[in-house]
């Protein structure tokens, strides 16, 4: 017996089909998609996913979970609570009298959130130079007589970073042990990073990338969930920190080279019981990633050393986490200021929180500056940004764009005259949720006043972008900075 369907009865069975998948498609997401997630990013991804179901579907199932594997957090989880048992009653700390009234309550949600204590005794240098800051690194390196380990967002090997890797190699050659991490996709981005593994492996340095996709080794994760971090530490007495990569300040990329654009970066230099704060980071990242437990790194905090007068709090953060430590961190810092609050990122794109934070500071009589590059590298963040600059503006931020052609790629952020956070996260949402990033939370004048002079030297360098100039921007540039906006939501 066979069933004879005619041409038209077939099309409509095959529309009708169409439409169903379409509607149980809409269902699903708005059931789905919403669940624990931030209601701008949930509306834009349902928006996505209502114009373009079957596409829009398929690119949340790729990329819609925020959040890194189950039994990866369950090891974050579990190194935290070692972190903390170990560590208490370690703060060995400059007089509490001398605080802001505010800083204990910041300085408990940081150790809540990212298990670190605050460690006093500690001094701490800026290097703003972006040759001076590999040169520093360097010659750290070539000082090592037991380890050097180095983990970096993007590390490559070119003509800008050789005397860098040549330390490396020499180091290995006289029996100290040295460790590499490397974050995986942006490393492999990057051209020439095969002739950096081959480097890597022919100075017989132990090395490994960090979330890797490699799904046919059963390595996987969302592909944009990535390690920022930028640390490296040396014989647990002296640690770098901050926004630089180890790579020329071109990126060696054509489109770069080609415009001329080159890297402005902020480094900090450390020494004192809080290397082992950066140590801890470091061991912690190579033991979630190779299943060894390098743990006598992470202990003792709190070592005695030179006296300083700094208070030093590492802050990590990113998708292996519950909550966004950096960002609870960075709006309990705005609802603290009293007069002035000096913030510096590359990629500005704040949300709800961050923009209520800042309005209210500005309202209360704080004094706040933003500092931007005049021109951008990514477009569709730099645009995301600019759509920020008029409610910015509005409350009465002054905002300063350091001049082309350099990227301005510093994150750090000031408090009043006495507090400060440096480190790799910037002010935008994929840092917020989608990176694993370090802050230093930093308490002591001398520090700020080093802070202040690198944010003098931007403001000599920028341009400051007023409400009227704003207000004669193009309707084309409005209509795609806030397209640009509205994609960012996407988390």
């Amino acid at each position: 017996m066979t069933i004879d369907i005619s041409a038209p009865e077939f099309t409509a069975f095959v529309a009708g089909a169409i439409i169903l998948i379409d509607i149980v498609i809409r269902i699903i997401a708005v059931i789905v998609v919403p669940r624990n997630r931030r209601p701008t990013a949930g509306m834009a991804w349902l928006l996505a996913i209502f114009f373009f179901p079957v596409v829009g579907g398929l690119i949340f199932l790729l990329i819609g979970n925020p959040k890194l594997p189950k039994r990866r957090r369950e090891k974050q989880a579990e190194v935290d609570e070692y972190i903390r048992e170990s560590t208490h009653g370690v703060e060995r700390i400059s007089d509490s009298r001398t605080w802001p009234t505010w800083f204990d309550g910041v300085v408990r949600l940081n150790r809540t959130l990212g298990a670190m204590p605050l460690i006093g005794s500690n001094s701490a240098g800026l290097i703003s130079d972006y040759q001076e800051s590999l040169d520093a690194m360097t010659d750290a390196i070539d000082a090592a007589q037991r380890y050097v380990h180095v983990e970096f967002y993007i590390f490559a090997y070119d003509p800008t970073t050789a005397r860098f890797f040549d330390a490396l190699g020499d180091a290995v050659a006289r029996g100290v042990e040295v460790r590499v991490l490397l974050d995986h996709i942006a490393s492999i981005r990057v051209k020439g990073y095969r002739k950096t593994l081959k480097r890597l492996d022919k100075m017989q340095v132990r090395w490994h990338f960090m979330l890797p996709v490699q799904p046919l080794k059963g390595r996987y994760q969302r592909p944009d969930l990535r390690n920022h971090r930028k640390i490296l530490v040396v014989d647990g007495e002296v640690g770098f920190m901050g926004s630089q990569n180890i790579i020329d300040r071109s990126y060696n990329k054509r489109s770069n080279i080609r415009r001329g654009l080159m890297w402005k970066e902020l480094v900090a230099r450390v020494e004192g019981p809080i290397v082992s704060g950066l140590e801890a980071i470091f061991a912690t990242d190579w033991y979630l990633e190779t299943g060894e437990a390098p743990m006598r790194e992470i202990v003792p905090l709190g070592q005695e050393g030179e006296a300083q007068d700094l208070d030093c709090q590492v802050v990590p953060s990113g998708p292996g986490y519950t909550n966004e430590n950096n960002l609870k961190l960075f709006l309990a810092l705005m609802y603290a200021a009293r007069e002035r609050i000096i913030l510096t990122s590359p990629y500005f794109v704040p949300d709800e929180a961050m923009l209520r934070a800042i309005s209210g500071a500005t309202q209360r009589g704080v004094h706040v500056e933003l500092f931007v590059s005049e021109i951008g590298d990514q477009a569709l963040v730099y645009h995301a940004q600019r759509s920020y600059y008029e409610a910015l503006l509005r409350a009465g931020v002054r905002i300063y764009l350091y001049k082309a052609p350099y990227i301005l790629h510093s994150k750090h952020f000031s408090v009043d005259d006495d507090v400060a956070v440096i480190g790799s996260s910037n002010m935008d949402i994929r840092s917020f949720e989608l990176n694993m990033e370090v802050s230093l939370l930093v308490r002591g004048a001398s520090f700020v006043r080093d802070m202040r002079a690198v944010e003098n030297g931007y403001r000599d360098n920028s341009r400051e972008l007023t409400l009227d100039e704003w207000l004669t921007q193009p309707l084309r540039s409005t209509v795609l900075d806030n397209l640009a906006r509205l994609t960012s939501a996407l988390q």
